[in-house]
């Protein structure tokens, strides 16, 4: 019988087996993404088969493992207090509330958690993506105490997504105020803007911004607002469906250099 364990694990929608010995010691891992199995020693070959025989399917490759890219190797050196990529969707908001949660008996609800509600919903769904090559980056903080709702970033290029509350409401655009109900029309998408070429600067490519409404009504437009998307939560999986301008290799360089705090920081 082996003495090996599996271990499965998943981080940020990714799977993996680990193979370890009894002291805890990994001998190999097994990417399902990848179907690769990355051995350790090769001495082990024949006993690691074994152990993961009832998880694998399909053809798998099985060897050493590959040689880490430099964007991997900047990783490896990131601190974990400096890495934004465990951020939750709402992790500001988050931070806030338990920090300071209000009055218990406020006559009205707290717009903290609104606004929540929208950054978990919105970034739930991006998360998602995560299946079809795109990355997103939560509550990416930008100097001055602003922050990036979500990043995103895949084949179709990168996205400075901002999610605004609509629940049952009517939202107006009319670039670049946006008005939700009947609240006083706000002039969102200039901010919107601002984010996504502040971003452009740090990652030194192209940012496009992304105004998404979390369960509006309608949504009405006195002219199309220029070079901002703006669209319902349900709209979202569409995002998944554009590609043709990042290779893999460039989302997951791109990856690496926005979820380091450090270039935030340089803004």
């Amino acid at each position: 019988m082996s003495r090996l364990r599996v271990i499965p694990t998943r981080r940020h929608g990714h799977e993996r087996l680990y193979v370890c010995r009894t002291d805890g010691a990994h001998v190999a891992w097994y990417d399902r993404e990848t179907a690769r199995v990355n051995l350790l020693s090769e001495e082990r070959r024949e006993e690691v088969l074994a152990a993961l025989r009832p998880f694998l399917a399909g053809q798998v490759t099985v060897g050493p493992p590959p040689v880490p890219t430099p964007a991997e190797l900047a990783l490896l050196s990131l601190h974990p207090d400096d890495d934004l990529a465990p951020n939750r969707p709402g992790e500001a908001l988050l931070v806030a509330l338990d920090r300071d949660a209000g009055h218990a008996h406020r006559l009205r609800p707290d717009p903290r958690r609104r606004a929540l509600t929208a950054e978990q919903t919105v970034g739930e769904a991006l998360d998602a993506l995560e299946g079809a090559g795109w990355h997103t980056l939560h509550s990416v903080p930008l100097p001055g105490g602003d922050r990036i709702h979500h990043l995103l970033i895949g084949p179709g290029g990168l996205f400075a997504v901002h999610a605004l509350y609509a629940r049952k409401r009517r939202v107006r655009v009319a670039d670049p105020m946006v008005g939700v109900g009947r609240g006083e029309p706000e002039p969102l998408l200039r901010r919107l803007r601002a984010d996504a070429d502040r971003a452009c600067h740090a990652l030194t490519a192209e940012v496009r911004p992304v105004l998404v409404l979390v369960g509006p009504s309608g949504i009405g437009f006195t002219a199309p607002p220029r070079d901002v998307r703006v669209l319902p939560d349900t709209d979202l999986p569409a995002l998944a469906r554009l590609g043709g301008v990042l290779k893999p290799a460039d989302v997951e360089a791109l990856h690496g250099m926005a979820r380091d705090r450090h270039t935030w920081a340089r803004l």
